[in-house]
């Protein structure tokens, strides 16, 4: 029996842009190993695996290196797919995950996905990652995935080319960096570094803006923003505070479909 394999961009409305994700559609789990040589074979940011049960949808995230806890451009991936491939009827998909239960919705062409915040606190930086990322920090902040870097202004945020090798060293998930934006059509930009997690740079993190969002809230005295990932795919995300949950909203395009035609891997 072969097993469906998508390809899916993210956080976008045009194919080649925003970040990709591949979604497989199991019929039963696998096991854990051959989850992650999976992951690793489509050498993507994230690989998503979903298996069906009446009234919800249980959901993995892997990158080429580990299982994650979080994960937002391959949720909104999957959820697109889902709804394009009628595996599901109606406007709500429920996820069960290593996050708890985690929602997506339907309004027309957008989608948007129901996450919990993930507040940072000020942190002193540890040892070489302001130094990895050969920029002035004007805040640092920690949450319990990420650490969180405020930079003076969007062109020394765009103008970040870190020390890969030097930043994997930082004994964390990934690193958030932000400013304001320049640009008056968003609220603020960041960029997402994880090359501990096996991705150097990922185009479009919908997980960092459950950081983000809280910590533009505070600065910025608003709830709803339209912020800006700067990689070089880019992506937009729509970003929405209420009280303990951070709604992210965005669009995504299938780009190619397949099988998987290898079950198993051997011992």
């Amino acid at each position: 029996m072969t097993i469906p394999l998508f390809h899916v961009d993210a956080f976008t409305d045009r194919p080649f842009a925003g970040n990709p994700a591949a979604v497989c559609l199991l019929p039963s789990w696998k096991e854990d190993g051959w989850l992650q040589a999976v992951a690793r074979e489509m050498n993507l940011s994230e690989t998503a695996f979903l298996l069906k049960h009446p009234g919800h949808f249980d959901l993995r995230w892997f990158t080429p290196k580990v299982e994650v806890d979080l994960c937002g451009h391959a949720t909104l991936a999957s959820a697109h797919l889902l709804w394009q491939q009628g595996q599901t009827s109606g406007d709500e998909i429920r996820f069960s995950t290593r996050s708890g239960i985690l929602k997506a919705l339907r309004h027309g062409e957008d989608i948007e996905l129901d996450f919990p915040s993930k507040p940072e606190e000020a942190a002193e930086a540890p040892p070489g990652l302001v130094e990895a990322l050969g920029v002035s920090a004007k805040y640092v902040g920690k949450n319990h995935f990420d650490y969180l870097v405020e930079v003076e202004s969007e062109a020394a945020l765009r103008g970040i080319a870190p020390d890969f090798k030097r930043l994997a060293r930082v004994p964390v998930r990934g690193i958030i960096v932000t400013s304001k934006s320049a640009d008056p059509r968003f609220d603020f930009v960041s960029r997402f570094f994880a090359p501990g997690a096996g991705i150097d740079e990922d185009p479009v993190t919908g997980s960092a803006h459950c950081c983000l969002a809280d910590f533009w809230r505070k600065r910025l005295g608003k709830t709803e923003f339209v912020a800006f990932q700067a990689s070089a795919r880019g992506g937009v995300v729509r970003v929405r505070v209420e009280r303990d949950r951070t709604m992210l909203g965005g669009r995504a395009v299938t780009v190619t479909k397949g099988e998987l035609l290898v079950e198993g891997i051997e011992p």
